[in-house]
């Protein structure tokens, strides 16, 4: 396993309680464990997160489980039983951090809202992430990522015109709601740091998704224009699309003034690249077609590799279009440790994606395996002072 060069981490002291499960929460918690944070994560008895059976298993647990859940604890409560629900407010008293990702109304009718956590230990920052956030007509509603994604503005835009709209192909909606939650996170700390009180983080996952839709609305409250699907190209930003190779496709993004230029040279259409109509962007968009019909014949007679050392060398940005197996074998990707090794429990070495963001001073790093369910269930609830008649009588009864 690779071990980070700063053992701490920025977050290092930072407790962390996270009550979610699946994605959404799960990925914020991971994310805040990477650089440090000591995450305790509360899974049912028997069966755990269900994210442990998602996907493609290795002996009867998913490989996606090494990275969502590294750097983790893992502590067995059933909080149906009020017993459970008293250790989550003992380890609560003693938490910077609660995460949870459940339908709202689920913590308080456990007892476990924020304003009854909040009374024993008022620095507690909660975040809460769910479909449609704590308040509002559709707070009661079950909402999931892809739901999210729908409702956020995003899905309508992901497909061919005309086409039936597609999902991204990830859970970008859980994932972008994770990652707006870690930042708000961050600003209550450092809100706490000055005043000493905690508050809630509330993320709804189709906000996550809408904050992120650029011009979407400003477009339509000033013209009343729908921004519709388009397919590869880049509505309104010219030229910007996939081009067919011999053998693939290539991303060329030539849309800025003087890249433009260099792209029309690389590809001996000089007489665009020269046109004083096509000098700016606006003049571009208006032909776009004919654009990109002439990046398409030139690239439709080359391979992608042909096209991109040729394009590399006129310095316009391209790409080919990555699968698995590419960014496995990329050195780029090697080079700057985003692709580590790791080994569970069971021997299996897996490679899992790296740390991001890169911290030059305090980087972030992968210190623990992910954990088989309860793995730590002893060792938290003794550092939370019960004993070990307590614990033995609470798996009888099935608590833990």
């Amino acid at each position: 396993m690779t071990m980070t060069t700063s053992a701490a981490g920025p977050l290092q002291g930072l407790k962390v309680l996270e009550l979610g499960q699946l994605i959404a929460g799960p990925f914020a918690a991971k994310t805040l464990a990477d650089f440090g944070a000591d995450v305790i994560k509360i899974e049912p008895p028997g069966s755990g997160d269900p994210l442990r059976q998602w996907r493609l298993l290795h002996n009867g647990t998913s490989v996606w489980w090494q990275v969502q859940s590294r750097n983790k604890k893992s502590v067995t409560l059933d909080l149906r039983q009020p017993e459970a629900r008293e250790i989550v407010r003992r380890l609560a008293d003693e938490a910077d951090i609660l995460i949870e990702n459940f339908k709202p109304g689920v913590m308080e009718n456990w007892g476990l809202g924020y304003e009854a956590l909040s009374r024993s230990n008022p620095g507690l920052i909660m975040l809460r992430i769910s479909g449609y956030g704590q308040t509002g007509p559709y707070k009661d509603r079950p909402g999931f990522g892809v739901v999210a994604e729908a409702m956020g503005g995003l899905r309508h835009l992901t497909a061919e015109p005309g086409r039936v709209p597609v999902r991204v192909g990830v859970s970008i909606g859980d994932t972008l709601a994770s990652l707006h939650g870690v930042i708000g996170v961050l600003m209550a700390l450092h809100h706490r740091h000055r005043t000493g009180r905690g508050q809630v983080v509330d993320v709804a996952l189709y906000e996550a998704v809408f904050n992120c839709m650029e011009s979407l609305l400003p477009e339509y409250s000033a013209f009343g224009v729908v921004r519709e699907p388009a397919g590869s190209a880049l509505p309104g930003i010219a030229p910007s699309n996939a081009y067919p190779c011999r053998d693939g496709w290539v991303l060329v993004a030539g849309n800025g003034d003087s890249i433009f230029k260099r792209l029309m040279h690389a590809i001996g259409r000089d007489d665009l690249g020269q046109d004083p109509q096509l000098a700016t962007n606006v003049g571009r968009v208006a032909r776009v077609e004919e654009i990109d019909a002439a990046i398409g014949a030139w690239t439709r007679e080359r391979g992608v590799t042909e096209v991109l050392e040729a394009l590399a060398a006129a310095q316009v940005p391209a790409g080919r279009i990555y699968t698995a197996r590419d960014i496995a074998e990329d050195p780029h990707y090697r080079a700057r440790d985003m692709i580590l090794p790791v080994r569970t429990h069971d021997g299996l070495t897996v490679e899992v994606p790296g740390i991001v963001p890169r911290l030059s001073e305090t980087p972030g790093g992968i210190r623990r395996r992910a954990p088989v369910l309860g793995e730590d269930t002893d060792a938290v609830l003794k550092e939370a002072g019960l004993t070990e008649a307590q614990i033995a009588q609470l798996r009888e009864r099935g608590v833990i």
